[in-house]
């Protein structure tokens, strides 16, 4: 009896969606048609727009929107940047007032 090793044809094909992902792109779907039955080409090319849309709508499920909010905050929200102090200020109060006159 062989044991271990990927069986010929077993498995999810190569580039196939899973179930939660298939779900998730067919509601993001249906809410943009739904969104340019309103405004005619309103996503041609404007992934963002489409997010903030499904985000924002109350009607869709909380996992969708949270989803597509998790995807549109790079783009809303800038990144906060680990920044390290290395050393101390050398201006001082007397060099300040100096500049000021």
């Amino acid at each position: 009896m062989p044991k271990g090793g990927k069986r010929e044809g077993a498995g999810r094909p190569a580039g196939a969606k899973n179930k939660r992902t298939a779900e998730t792109l067919a509601a993001m779907e249906a809410a943009a048609e739904k969104i340019a039955e309103v405004v005619p080409n309103a996503f041609d090319g404007d992934a963002h727009a489409l997010l903030m849309a499904v985000y924002k709508d109350p009607k869709h499920e909380l996992a969708l929107r949270i989803d597509a909010a998790k995807a549109a905050i790079r783009y809303e929200r800038p990144a906060l940047a680990a920044v390290e102090h290395s050393g101390e200020m050398t201006l001082h109060h007397e060099d300040a007032l100096s500049e000021l006159e």
